[in-house]
């Protein structure tokens, strides 16, 4: 394959080469034109704006450049600013690995992301209070719709970071095997709870997001606020737990 002298292009033949969803491919598009924002040195346009705009052409080379790690390294933390360390790490993992495939196909030479790290992200003030595994177990019992049933079966016994879980597609399962298929790395399994649910979850559906909403993909902001309006009664502080602690409660319960 020649080598593609501008980035957007070195884009395009990165996303055709990984083994990603149609979903997942239009995040990972979304997230490299925002890093070229940074190798250009110019502020990233936000909101719609940033939807909208035409990124800036530039050449992959200059990936290859001294200046290249400290352009990256000042925006990610103008993108933790700006998005949070969540969403800024996530961006981080996707240059991370175009940069790792551009650099298997012989296109780069240095790697300007080798001194990145991914920031730290500060865990909610009630994250301290455990959730026991009977009361996990009156959570999942609760009466709630087959979408945050589903989810919260999910969060509970796969054990991975609650947006991966969101960001799931229909097409990126194995509903037979309770798994999702190889090209999620690595691989997410679940139990009988979420086997029991997700095939009626997702009937009649052949793609797009796993949890949805009247706009869209359900976001981590709108599933952390069902579940703690759900789970304050059951919660001896009346606060109402999080996504996070659930997932702390799952890896607990799966560890013995």
């Amino acid at each position: 394959m020649s080598q593609p002298v501008e980035y957007a292009v070195a884009v395009e033949r990165f996303l055709s080469g990984a083994s990603l969803s149609t979903n997942s491919r239009r995040i990972y598009r979304i997230a490299l034109t925002t890093w070229a924002w940074a190798l250009a040195d110019r502020p990233s346009p936000a909101g719609e704006e940033r939807r909208n705009a035409a990124p800036p052409t530039l050449p992959l080379a200059l990936l290859d450049t001294g200046h290249a790690a400290d352009r990256l390294q000042k925006a990610l933390a103008a993108r933790s600013a700006t998005v949070g360390p969540r969403t800024a790490n996530r961006e981080l993992s996707v240059l991370v690995s175009a940069v790792r495939w551009w650099r298997a196909e012989g296109w780069l030479t240095g790697n300007p992301t080798a001194r990145l790290r991914p920031l730290s992200v500060s865990a909610p003030p009630d994250e301290g209070a455990r959730i026991t595994t009977r009361q996990a177990r009156h959570v999942l019992a609760l009466p709630a719709p087959l979408r945050e049933q589903t989810l919260w079966h999910l969060v509970y016994e796969a054990g991975a970071p609650v947006e991966r879980l969101l960001a799931l597609d229909v097409d990126d399962l194995d509903v037979p095997r309770s798994r999702t298929l190889r090209r999620t790395n690595p691989p997410l399994r679940w139990g009988a709870g979420t086997a029991r649910l997700l095939p009626l979850l997702v009937v009649g559906r052949l793609d797009g997001p796993l949890f949805v909403t009247n706009r869209g993909r359900l976001s981590y902001r709108r599933a952390a606020e069902i579940f703690k309006a759900a789970t304050r009664a059951a919660d001896p502080r009346e606060h109402g737990w999080t996504l996070h602690q659930f997932l702390l409660a799952g890896r607990q319960e799966g560890a013995r």
